[in-house]
């Protein structure tokens, strides 16, 4: 479910060939369900096991960051690129859920990541759908040619998106990687933090090729998306800069969800 090497290969195919809307639905809702079981088997039920998966888990976050954002590199259709984007954060994840044993900042940063991550996602499939609809196109990175002059906004949006994607600041995404690297160092999984910043570098490509084919070619037929996809779009790219601009707030209460968690599973 969390599309994590070297359980990943059914995710490009999947991802190209549903429906736009249920896409995105399976890249953030399996994704978190998955991730949320994991924790609360690996990081609340195991923690005396630690020495047993930890490194496990840090080697796949490693070959998931890797191979997800090279192999997204080389990706023509969008909804291809987001598939292996999508795995490559399942590896940032991974990097929290690996940090979680030794440091409680790995099950917060985890679920301030996986909230960043949601918006982010759901936003970018939402202008996906928007083209798709108005367009009958939408899937092929040539589709967004000159987006920032058939739609200003929509195209000012998807840019917004893909720098949270890549994590670049002040964005949601940004604050995850820093929340993230940050339980990593805390863990002694420094060697790890360094990989996930080399992958955000390399994910820089793909994410603003597509910012790049937005805003520097001529534009064609006007795109005007439905309400629901405008509602859809807005309320994503809000949640986006809030998370991006007032992490901490968030952060506490992500701090606070993982400590009632391991209090309930304590109980139990």
């Amino acid at each position: 479910k969390v599309a994590a090497v070297p359980f990943h290969m059914w995710t490009p195919d999947v991802y190209e060939g549903a429906p736009t809307v249920v896409t995105a639905f399976m890249s953030v809702g399996a994704k978190v369900g998955g991730f949320a079981a994991m924790m609360r088997i690996f990081v609340t039920a195991l923690p005396d096991l630690g020495d047993t998966w930890v490194g496990a888990v840090a080697f796949l976050a490693a070959i998931t960051l890797i191979l997800g954002n090279v192999v997204a590199i080389s990706q023509s259709n969008i909804k291809r690129m987001l598939a292996y984007s999508s795995i490559a954060h399942a590896g940032y994840i991974l990097i929290a859920v690996a940090a979680g044993v030794a440091t409680p900042n790995g099950v917060s940063s985890a679920l301030f990541y996986m909230f960043a991550y949601l918006f982010t996602n759901l936003g970018a499939f939402a202008i996906v759908v928007a083209l798709e609809r108005k367009q009958n196109e939408g899937t092929m990175l040539e589709d967004y040619k000159g987006l920032a002059k058939r739609n200003p906004l929509l195209a000012l949006a998807m840019a917004y998106f893909m720098l949270s994607l890549t994590g670049i600041p002040p964005t949601g995404g940004f604050s995850g990687k820093f929340f993230v690297f940050r339980a990593a160092i805390e863990a002694d999984l420094l060697w790890l933090a360094i990989i996930g910043v080399i992958t955000s570098v390399i994910s820089g490509y793909y994410y603003l090729r597509v910012v790049y084919l937005m805003y520097m070619y001529d534009g064609g037929e006007e795109v005007v998306p439905m309400l629901g996809i405008k509602l859809a779009v807005g309320l994503t790219v809000a949640a986006t800069i809030i998370l991006g601009f007032l992490p901490g707030f968030w952060y506490e209460i992500t701090q606070e969800a993982a400590l009632l968690g391991a209090k309930l599973v304590a109980g139990g």
